[in-house]
């Protein structure tokens, strides 16, 4: 008996709804709600079960996702994407990588859903324009449009100069260092003068309700002692788990030019709940 699609395609399709909604929960909840419409299909009548899974999934993925803004806009401080524990295998496709980052998840919750969608469909998993507009109700010409509108957009946000593997873990490696001895010129040292931190504990854990900018700035608030630090792979990149006095956070640094320009500190304990586990991610 072959394997059902479903279950063949899932690392895909979960990918898919994660980049569309940057919530592993979230993206869960959709995977459920299109098995259970896959379920009722008559699957003689489906030609390419790969194509129809994921038209499925953006769907769902879309419906949530405009059912998540509200709740987004209410959120207290900078809402962050979930992060997900990673082999370091993901970092081997550089697409891939690059796409799932946190600092590109960030940039596509600027967008609108369906800018999202078709962005995700397009630039990361290359599906014909065709399909996309089966995907979220538009004509293949208005998909070509939607699409370059949000390359354009996303072109304008993400980092300007793109960095090595080798480079960025070189850079992740002296910035955990410096944590760990909390020594303040250290921090400095790795960071560049006009470094953004942007904090989220959803109200749930100690955070910073608005991004800190500057290197004194943020520096002083990470050179504290007593915390353990820890390298680990988060979406496909080099990062780093802080714990203090019980408490644990997430962190992913954006690199340029050698030094940290970005820092996303995830706190929220709701969205920690896959750092024990490598999550599957495939395109």
């Amino acid at each position: 008996m072959t394997e059902d699609p479903f279950v063949v395609h899932r690392s895909l399709l979960f990918t898919v709804a994660y980049e569309m909604l940057g919530s592993s929960a979230d993206a869960e909840d959709v995977l459920q709600e299109s098995w259970l419409r896959w379920a009722d299909v008559d699957r003689a009548q489906v030609r390419d079960p790969r194509a129809y899974l994921v038209r499925t999934v953006t769907r769902q993925a879309l419906n949530r996702l405009r059912t998540l803004s509200r709740s987004r806009e209410e959120y207290v401080g900078e809402w962050l994407p979930e992060p997900l524990l990673t082999s370091p295998d993901v970092a081997e496709d550089i697409e891939l990588a690059e796409n799932v980052s946190i600092a590109m998840l960030t940039v596509l919750e600027t967008l609108g859903p369906t800018e999202r969608a078709v962005f995700v469909l397009r630039e990361v998993f290359e599906v014909p324009y065709g399909e996309i507009g089966e995907a979220v109700g538009k004509s293949a010409a208005a998909v070509r449009q939607i699409a370059r509108r949000a390359r354009e957009h996303v072109a304008a946000r993400r980092p300007r100069v793109p960095v090595s593997r080798s480079e960025q873990q070189a850079v992740v490696e002296r910035f955990l260092a410096a944590l760990r001895t909390g020594r303040l010129q250290e921090l400095l040292d790795v960071m560049a003068p006009d470094v953004v931190l942007i904090a989220d504990g959803g109200g749930l854990a100690g955070a910073a309700r608005a991004p800190i900018h500057g290197a004194a700035l943020v520096a002083s608030m990470l050179a504290l002692p007593g915390r353990a630090v820890s390298a680990v792979w988060l979406n496909g990149a080099p990062a780093g788990r802080i714990e203090i006095d019980g408490r644990v956070a997430a962190v992913s640094l954006v690199v340029e030019d050698g030094k940290v320009t970005r820092i996303h500190a995830i706190a929220n304990p709701r969205k920690l709940t896959r750092l024990d586990e490598p999550a599957e991610l495939a395109r």
